[in-house]
């Protein structure tokens, strides 16, 4: 695949120009890994994102145990990405990468991207409209209540043919359905007696002149009525399967956003936790300083004072 396709595939890099993704395609440097290479290590200061250009990585967190296996995060393949944040920021690396087989990477570092873009204002723009766009969902998400009952607003959407197709997979996956086959069946049977049907009206006679039911054993217009039943149940039992799955995915999607949320909160709360301990030290070292300064004068105050042993005036007084 063209380096300009991979770039197309970013979502930082989707809204410029071709000539734009061209231009940064042509200022990535290709590197080669081997399997078990470690591209970079948790906290790490590098100035370049990476492109998977062929092969597999490995993004994980080592353990501070050598005892114990390190938590593995993503497995990267061709077309993928990692490490774009540094593109913005010095801060160090978040966790580790590691090659699985040979693999060749793309590497586009900082002084780079910022060269295009200081000569093209417009790709400058676009990058900006996406991080803003990030920024805004990053808001949005912690400002807006994540939690919410997804099946109910997902049945409350739900046609009255598909109501009806839940109702019936539910009845066919039930022991009410199977005593109403069952008490059909036997209704079925005991009507057909000749006895029972010609008291209750619905006989027939053969060609040899006897009373015999409607449907005669062995009962071919019933087998005809549960083949039809069966195959509606059919397609009705799988179309309200393909929305039970459609409800998974919706409070699976629920499920992330909360935690996704409550990982940002954390984020933020220990980033303020972290700003007041600072603070917290700084005002707790001026009042230190302070209570040294006053210990210190009232410490050389009684010295100096007129009369006391050692002082100038008492000394001159002596004399």
């Amino acid at each position: 695949m063209r380096p300009a396709d991979l770039l197309a595939q970013i979502p930082l890099f989707q809204g410029l120009a071709d000539e734009d993704r061209e231009a940064l395609a042509a200022r990535l440097a290709e590197k080669t890994f081997k399997s078990g290479d470690i591209v970079f290590s948790q906290g790490d200061v590098g100035p370049s994102m990476y492109v998977v250009r062929s092969g597999a990585v490995q993004i994980y967190l080592p353990s501070a145990d050598k005892n114990t296996a390190p938590v593995v995060l993503k497995d990267l393949r061709t077309g993928e990405y990692f490490g774009e944040l540094s593109l913005f920021d010095d801060k160090p690396r978040s966790a580790s990468v590691r090659v699985l087989v040979d693999t060749v990477l793309l590497e586009l570092t900082r002084e780079e991207l910022g060269e295009h873009l200081g000569r093209s204002p417009r790709a400058a723009m676009t990058i900006l409209h996406e991080m803003a766009d990030r920024l805004r969902e990053t808001n949005a998400m912690l400002t807006v209540r994540a939690a919410k009952d997804a099946t109910k607003e997902f049945e409350e959407n739900l046609s009255w043919a598909q109501k009806l197709a839940d109702r019936v997979a539910e009845l066919n996956g039930s022991w009410t359905f199977i005593l109403i086959l069952l008490g059909l069946t036997v209704g079925w049977a005991t009507i057909n007696i000749p006895a029972v049907a010609e008291h209750v009206g619905l006989y027939a006679h053969g060609d040899d002149g006897k009373v015999s039911g409607f449907d005669p054993y062995p009962y071919i217009l019933y087998n005809l009525v549960l083949a039809i039943l069966v195959s509606l149940q059919g397609p009705l039992i799988v179309m309200s399967q393909n929305r039970q799955t459609l409800k998974d995915r919706a409070t699976a999607d629920v499920d992330f956003r909360v935690n996704l949320k409550n990982e940002l909160g954390i984020e933020k709360m220990l980033a303020e936790l972290g700003a007041m301990r600072a603070e917290m030290t700084k005002r707790v070292e001026v009042l230190e300083r302070s209570s040294r300064n006053d210990r210190l004068r009232a410490e050389v105050a009684p010295k100096s004072a007129p009369g006391a042993p050692g002082s100038l005036a008492g000394f001159g007084e002596g004399k």
